[in-house]
Formats: C-alpha cells, structure tokens, sequence
C-alpha cells in the first residue's frame, strides 16, 4: 500500500479542434504553452500535482502517437508512470486503466483525474479542495471538485449539490444530487439563482477499489477488459493483451459510465471550489488567459510582430515570422501559422470547430 495523499492520473487527449490552427493532430493544447508561461499545459498540471502527490504519483495517460512527446516534456516521470493507449476509448477507459494498474501495484490507493489541458490560476485553493476531496473518497464516496460559476455559461456541464456531508477535515463537501449535460442560456441563468449548482470540470477523485467495483456493476464487460489489461500490464503479455482487448472497450466517458448513475444512488459528493479554473475550450476563453497589453490587445507570441490599431480586446498569435496587422476590429482573433491562417471574433470562437469538420474534406494535412 502506498502512503501517497493521492495517485494523480492524467488523461493527455483531446484535439482541441475550437483552438485550430494553433492545436493539431500532431501537437494538441495539452502540449502547447498557451498561457505564456514558458510551461506547457501538460507540464503546469503536473507541476501543481506534485505536492499532493510526491515524486512517482504522477501517471499519465496518452496516445501512443503523443507518448514521446509527452516523454520530453516530462524527463521525470517514470518509464511505468506512462500508461500509452493505442487509440481513444473515451476517459473511461482511459481512467479506469490507470486506477487498475494503481490498484495492482499499491493496493486500494486514492486516485485522482485532472485533465492535462486545464488552467487553475490559483493552486492554493486547488490543494485544498483536491485534500478535503481525498477525506471524503476515504469514506468511500466518489468525489468530484465543482467549479464556483461566475457566469452562466453554456459551455460546461453542471453539478446540483444537495446537503452538506459533516465530518471532521470535510467542511465544505456536500451530497451531489444529479449532473446536467451543457444547458441553454436561460437555463445556466436560472441554475445559477439557486446557489446550488457548480461547473462540472471533470475532475473525480475515488478509492481505486470503490472505483473499480462502480465499474463492475454498471460496466462489467468493459471493467472485466481493462482488468485483464491491467493484469498484463507490468508482464510480456501487455502488447498482445492490449490488441486483443482494447479495441472492443466500450466508448463511454465517466460522467456516463460512473458519476451519473452512482449520484442518484447518493454514492457522489462535490467539493466546491473557486481556484481561477479554465479549460480553454476556445479563442475567446483564451484571451482572458493572456495579459493584455496597454491597448487591450493580447498578443500570445513576438510582440514585435504584431501591429494593431483601433482593435480593443483582440487576441493575435503570430507564428509565422510576419507581421501581423489588425486594424478597426475590436474583439478579433488572428492566429498566423506557417501553414494556415485564422481570422475570426472572439463572438465566433465556439465555430471554429465548424471549420475543422470543413478541412477533413481533402485539407487532412491541415488538421
């Protein structure tokens, strides 16, 4: 048994397809650094890990098309601590793999999910809430961190929290009632009047073996298959096991698979939290990341390539060594790439998906 607070895992997936041309198949946000840090988003997650884990309670879960690159951007995280999926089955599997092959070589540990391409601006209240979140899944709940809502966005999904838990060193946590997929406007709106409901940021926090035995019941075939995975996975046999079984996973996310249907048992508490959390799904999410300059403009790159004039609250980009001018359009995104260019308003920044499903028409090489 291991006397880690927490075993982290982190799913590195994801295409970021709303952050084109800048996120690709090739390079996705979780390995860019898209706040200027001179981090990327894999390595800052990591960095606010560590202290709640120790070194070696880190394991990251990616493609084996990103598991070099994923290597290089972390030269101290352990050979056995890369878990590489040979294609995506959904966080599932991707967590339910990882809790498996935690399970077998430290016992019934505390694992937690935190998704490589988030931003927390505060990590000082990201600790505290992910150490109450650890108290409460000790009793055996699964626990997830809601996001304090200061907007009522339709962006995210939403946690309804009912009445407080009580305990010793579990101040704050509350009984989730139920989980609703991404609302309308007026919805979010309403939601928010309540006080009772919380961004779903996907982060859960379980005992593996509370974990696994919520897989069991509500998914035994695909706990049944990752469980011969995990079997094989510190053996020879992990390469031949992985192609016989993998590819046939169940294609399901947690919130499905698990927190759903264990809330309306009572079995999912939430752990409420203002900790300056963003998931930069888009430009315009991105913007507010990025200091804006005296002018309003926020330039992610050489600032000395970019001119601007009468474009307050613009977002620019420039990657291709020119320079980029953006003149009379407040609120503009302009991301120059060597190979492609984008321009569009912060207003648009949730289409830009639309344009990706457009270059999967004969563009591939672009994506």
């Amino acid at each position: 048994m291991s006397d880690s607070l927490l075993h982290a895992i982190v799913p590195a997936g994801g295409a970021g397809t709303r952050l084109w041309p800048l996120s690709r198949r090739t390079a996705p946000k979780f390995l860019l650094d898209l706040t200027g840090a001179g981090r990327t988003l894999l390595q800052q997650t990591v960095d606010r890990l560590r202290p709640l884990t120790g070194a070696g309670g880190v394991t990251v879960v990616t493609g084996t098309a990103h598991a070099a690159a994923v290597r290089a951007q972390l030269p101290e995280l352990a050979e056995a601590d890369l878990l590489a999926e040979p294609s995506p089955r959904d966080s599932m599997a991707a967590i339910g793999l990882a809790a498996a092959v935690l399970a077998r070589r430290h016992g019934d540990v505390v694992v937690g999910s935190f998704a490589a391409d988030h931003v927390v601006r505060d990590t000082a209240a990201f600790e505290r809430a992910v150490r109450e979140a650890v108290a409460v899944a000790r009793a055996g709940y699964v626990v997830t961190i809601g996001i304090e809502a200061d907007r009522p966005s339709t962006a995210f999904g939403y946690i309804r929290a009912g009445e407080p838990l009580g305990g010793a060193g579990t101040p704050t946590a509350r009984r989730v009632v139920g989980f609703t997929e991404k609302p309308d406007a007026d919805t979010a709106a309403a939601y928010l009047a309540t006080g009772e409901y919380r961004w779903n940021a996907g982060m859960f926090v379980v005992r593996a073996a509370v974990l696994l035995d919520h897989l069991a019941a509500e998914r035994p075939a695909l706990h049944a298959g990752l469980g011969e995975i995990a079997d094989a996975w510190d053996t020879d046999a992990r390469q031949e096991v992985l192609a016989r079984v993998w590819p046939d996973l169940e294609k399901v996310a947690i919130d499905h698979a698990i927190a759903e249907p264990v809330a309306a048992r009572g079995g999912v508490a939430v752990v409420p939290a203002a900790m300056g959390w963003d998931d930069v799904g888009d430009f315009a999410s991105l913007a507010t990341l990025v200091p804006p300059a005296d002018d309003d403009v926020r330039v992610l790159g050489p600032a000395a390539d970019v001119l601007t004039v009468d474009a307050d609250g613009a977002l620019v980009v420039p990657g291709s060594g020119r320079t980029v001018t953006v003149l009379g359009i407040p609120d503009a995104v302009v991301v120059d790439t060597p190979d492609a260019v984008l321009v569009t308003t912060r207003a648009h920044a949730q289409q830009v998906k639309q344009v990706v499903d457009l270059l999967r028409d004969g563009r591939d090489r672009l994506l």
